[in-house]
């Protein structure tokens, strides 16, 4: 006799699955993680900041 099946259980495991399927996808089409993007912006940031730190006319002073 076969096992009685929860189909409320089955669609919901097989909806987390579809999407969880899905995020992998668009993971690999996009990229980079969220901290990547945050190191990335800090990196950035900085850089910036000591560039416009070096210059020899400020914009506030024009």
């Amino acid at each position: 006799m076969p096992d009685i099946i929860n189909l409320n259980r089955y669609r919901k495991r097989r909806r987390r699955e579809e999407a969880e399927q899905i995020a992998a996808a668009r993971r690999l089409e996009f990229g980079r993680s969220k901290p990547q993007r945050e190191l990335q912006a800090s990196s950035e940031r900085l850089l910036e900041k000591s560039l416009d730190g070096h210059r020899r006319i400020r914009e506030d002073d024009t």
